[in-house]
Order: structure tokens, then sequence, then C-alpha cells
């Protein structure tokens, strides 16, 4: 499984005083597992945006620590800017990247606004996705008349802190803690230097669209007239088709009936007053939702650029946009030459788009991630312009390193025979079921472009593509065996001088030996899957390959009884006996079937080869 990660991006209303930021920042480094991944401070706007990134169990420690440094050296009394603020710590978004939910990070961005309320005595405003009231999603709408405005905003009922006291604080101002989906900026080549043709795509694809024109004189939509509304010539234009009606209403109706759109909705998302519409443009909502456009030219790659920032990629990703924005190009004439990734992406972003590309190909998606990182690299075009070093660009990228997995197999075969008791025989259990799992996915892989198996094309990906997720969490158990008796060891260390510390050593080695004993067990659960798979790849795979599949299902069986072996071992040294029990009979369940798939398995071999 991918690390559990999320990243938060908390606004500091400073960017001149460096030194300033510099303390906000010794505040967060002082939190375990957190990174400083971006530090961007901007003279003009007088703010700096800091990216954050860490397990969910820290990342909230570390924003309360900025949030409590930043109130501590920063004073909104004094600050002046470009840039839209309300507060010391301005904003504080909480973005889930893998392996967490957004209701994670609405826990995480609520638990944090609170605490701050309380401990730290400052406002807070809920936004966006963790907005406690509807009216307060917008940030737009919750920081309007900015840090001015505070002393006589907050003496209204309506806008009173979601947490904290409803008193104006001069010195912070007020925080506004939210969660927000991640936010993808992402440029579009050209074989252009014209800015206007980067332009005209980015005009259909972004969310807030184009002023609608008609009679285009080249393929380019910006050659045409514009179009606009005359009530007074009761002309009422249609922004999605040629039709023209003589009034607000009958435009209204052929919305709903031929578009399905509601008219007073896409006025409102324009801002246009239905009642002063005389002379105004026809505006047209664009192609993709969550997406923001421009066009631009950067001299230093002496092309244009479709500048996209894609705000909800779940809900728009970069690869459907860079589908449509070729399709475009090529009708102007134009061709995309390949796209840049700005700064960081999540692995669940790279990821669909590395299976969207293998799955047009008609290719398997069960591969390694290496390898979806590269098809998504080479269909996207990511090193157009610059370096693509997924390691850097690509937040909560998977991966299976770790000092013996990263070892050459000679090196570990010597490790293992050393006169040491690790790695053990729980590493080499975990190593063996990855070896069985990645053979099973090999014959998958193999059978699904096969002629004569159609049928089970689709079983054959997804077991491929279960089989990648088994191999990679059993390799990183190899590793995370050498390190379970890790809390037993502290355990030991812990004073016994007295009966409470005595106690309290006693529950802790508890604790540790039951922590030790569930690495084996999840790696003989493991080890389970693969044998089922495999044992499904003999039965159905292709039958020059059915021998492959059988060499899988018993190295997998032979990882299962080894994983168990090492679990058995540790369960004596346990007091709980109910805990115990409990234990062996997951532990018999696994051997009974493990010997069951083998026995089938083989059966399967002989009658196929």
């Amino acid at each position: 499984m991918s690390e559990r990660l999320v990243e938060c991006v908390p606004n500091f209303s400073e960017g001149r005083d460096l030194s300033k930021i510099e303390q906000i920042l010794d505040a967060v480094r002082a939190v375990p597992d957190v990174r400083i991944l971006d530090v961007d401070p901007g003279r003009e706007t007088n703010r700096t945006v800091v990216t954050l990134v860490g397990p969910p169990e820290t990342i909230a420690e570390a924003a309360f620590r900025a949030v409590k440094r930043a109130s501590e050296v920063l004073d909104m009394r004094t600050h002046k800017g470009a840039h839209a603020r309300h507060g010391a710590t301005d904003v504080c978004p909480f973005v889930p990247v893998s392996g967490v939910t957004m209701d994670d990070c609405i826990g995480i961005a609520r638990a944090t606004g609170q605490r701050i309320g309380e401990e730290l005595g400052i406002p807070v405003y809920m936004y966006d996705q963790a907005a406690l009231l509807p009216q307060r999603r917008s940030l737009a709408k919750v920081r309007a008349g900015e840090y001015e405005a505070l002393p006589e905003k907050m003496k209204d009922p309506a806008w009173k802190p979601d947490f904290g006291p409803a008193e104006f604080h001069a010195k912070a101002g007020v925080v506004t803690v939210g969660a927000r989906e991640f936010l993808i900026a992402y440029n579009i080549n050209l074989n252009s230097r014209h800015k206007m043709h980067a332009d005209d795509i980015a005009g259909e694809l972004r969310e807030t669209g184009r002023a609608v024109r008609t009679a285009q004189t080249d393929p380019f939509y910006a050659s045409g007239r514009l179009i606009k509304y005359a009530p007074s010539k009761d002309r009422w234009p249609c922004a999605y088709c040629e039709q023209v009606e003589a009034s607000k209403e009958a435009l209204g109706a052929h919305y709903v009936a031929a578009h399905e759109r509601d008219l007073d909705a896409d006025l409102e998302f324009f801002g246009r007053d239905p009642a002063q519409l005389e002379g105004v443009n026809v505006m047209r909502r664009g192609t993709y939702t969550e997406c923001r456009g421009v066009g631009w030219v950067i001299p230093e790659y002496n092309r244009a650029q479709i500048s996209l920032n894609l705000t909800n990629f779940k809900v728009t990703p970069a690869h459907v946009v860079l589908e449509a924005s070729r399709e475009m190009a090529r009708d102007r004439g134009l061709a995309v030459t390949g796209s840049e990734l700005v700064g960081l992406v999540p692995w669940a972003a790279l990821k669909e788009s590395g299976e969207f590309y293998l799955e047009k190909q008609r290719a398997s998606r069960g591969v390694p991630v290496k390898d979806l990182v590269e098809t998504a690299a080479q269909s996207m075009g990511l090193r157009d312009v610059g370096e693509f070093e997924p390691e850097k660009a690509v937040l909560g990228l998977p991966t299976t390193d770790g000092p013996l997995v990263t070892m050459k197999l000679n090196d570990f075969a010597d490790e293992v025979s050393r006169s040491t008791p690790a790695p053990g025989g729980g590493s080499v259990a975990a190593l063996a079921g990855a070896l069985g799992a990645s053979l099973g996915s090999m014959v998958a892989n193999l059978s699904h472009a096969k002629k004569g198996l159609e049928e089970h094309r689709d079983e054959m990906e997804r077991t491929a593509m279960t089989l990648q997720g088994v191999k990679d969490d059993l390799l990183r158990a190899v590793d995370a065996d050498t390190d379970a008796f890790n809390d037993v060891l502290v355990g030991m260390r812990m004073p016994h001088a007295t009966p409470e510390e005595s106690a309290a050593r006693d529950a802790a080695i508890q604790a540790g030996y039951k922590k030790a004993t569930s690495v084996p067990l999840r790696t003989a659960e493991l080890c389970l899957d693969a044998l089922r798979c495999c044992r499904r790849m003999t039965e159905i795979g292709m039958p020059a390959s059915v021998t492959d599949a059988g060499v899988g299902a018993l190295m997998a069986r032979s990882a299962v009884l080894g994983a168990v072996y090492n679990v058995r071992i540790n369960l004596g040294s346990i007091t709980d006996a109910a805990w115990v029990k409990e234990v062996e009979g997951q532990l018999n369940a696994l051997v009974d079937e493990a010997e069951a798939l083998e026995a089938e398995t083989r059966e399967q071999v002989e009658a196929r080869m």
C-alpha cells in the first residue's frame, strides 16, 4: 500500500522579511515525519506560500505550530500587500495525497481549527470542504473585506467564528482552515509561438468558458463576430447553438429542452444581471469543470502553452484535457508537442493517466509502478520542455526500496547466511511470496494478450493488478520483518525499579510482541492471496505458462507456511491467552487453505502439461 500522506499549504502574510518566515519554518522542522516541500515568498504580494507533506498523525501538529509561531512573529496591524488577506496565517488547507480520504482531511482541518481557536485564542473560519456553514465554502466570500473589515464584520452574528473568540484579534486577524482537493498546475505545449493560439484552446477547455462568436473566418474561434443580447429588439441568442428566442422566458425554456441547462444559473455564474443585458456579450461555459486556463508564451521554451490549473483531478484528469487539446489543436492546424507538470502531482493522478493510456493500447494495466509512470510520462510528453523526475515530482509515489530489498541478490543471500538473527525466516518468506506473486502476474499479463483467451481478458488484467499490489506489499515486508521487534527491544530497555515501572515495562513488551506478530501474520495473508491467484492462473492462463503459474503457487504456499512459523514462535511470549487463541485460529485457517490450494494446483498443472 502507498504511504499515507496529507499535504498542507499554509499561506502566511509575510513575503519580505524572510527571517520571520524562517522562524515559522523552524517550528515545522521540529515535527517528526513532516517535510517542507516548497517555500514561495512574494515581495509584491507580501505573502509566503509553504507546502508541507506528512502523515495524518503529524501534519496537524506541524500546521498548529506554524500558526502559533506566525501569530507570535507577524503583526497584521502593519501588514500591506497586493494579495487578499485577513490573517497572519491567512489560509491553512489540508489536501489528501495518498492513502487518505477527503473525509480524513475534513476531520484533520476541523480538529486543527478548533485547537487554534481554543489554545491560541485566534478566531477561526472553516472553508471549502471543511466548512461548517454552506455560505462559508467560498474562500472569497469568507475573506471579503479582508483584515480591515474584521472589526465590524465580527460584530455581525452571521460572521461569528466557527472556533475561537468572537472578538477581533488585532495582531493575528483570523485563520481560515479548510480541506480541498489537490490542485495540479499543468501546461500543454503547442508548436506555436502565438499567445492567441493557446488562448483560443484554453477558452474552450476552462470552466469559465468564453464569449460566444459566430462566422469564424479561419479555424480560430477568436476570428468570429461577438454575439450580444439585445432585449430591446427581442433578441435572446443561445450560447450553445444558433437558436435565437424572442424573450428571456423562451430562451430559458430552450436551455432546459435543448441543452438541459439553467439560463438563470448561467447568468449568475458569469455575473450577469438579467435586467441589464442590453449589448452584453453572450457567454458560454467551457468543456471542463474544475479547470482554469489561460494562454501564454514562454520565451525560454520558444513556444506557446495552454496553462491550466486542475482544481480537482478526480473530476477533470490531466490526460482527459490533454486528449481534448490534441483534437482541438489538430482542428486548428496546430500540434500538441507535449506537456509539463509544474510542481507536484499526486500518485493517484499519474497512476490514472498511466492506466488510461495502457487501456487505450489494449495493454494490461497490471504492470509495475515504474512502468505505469513511464507510460504516463511518454504518452503525455512530460519531458518535452524539461526534466521529469518522478521521485521529485510525484507525491506518494509507492516504493519498495529498503536496505534489504535494494541489495543485489547474491548480497542478500550472503546477508541471510551470516551468524546474525536478521534477516531471517520472516524476510525470506516475504521474498518467496513476492516472487510467487511476480510469476502469477507474468502469466496473467502474457495470457491477457493471447488469442483464444479473450473471454478471460478482463479477469487476467484484474489478477495482474492485484498481484502487482501483493508483490509490492511483500517486498516491503522483507525489510519490515527485520524491524518487527523494535518495540519489544524498546520495552525491554524501560526502567523497572518500582512496581509501577515494572508493570509499564511488561505492558510495553507485550504490546511489542503483538505488533511483531502482526508483520508475519500479514505476510502469510498476502502470500495466500498470491497463492489463490496463481492457482487460478494454472486453470485459465495460457497453456505454455502453466508451469510458471505452478512454480508461483508453490513459492507462495511455502511462504504462507514459513510466515506462519514466524507467527507461532512469537505466540509463546504473549500472555494474553484470548488473543493467542484468536490468532491460532487464523493460522490454522491459513494453513488449511494453503495446503488445499497447493494440492489443487499440482493436480491442475499435471493435467495441463
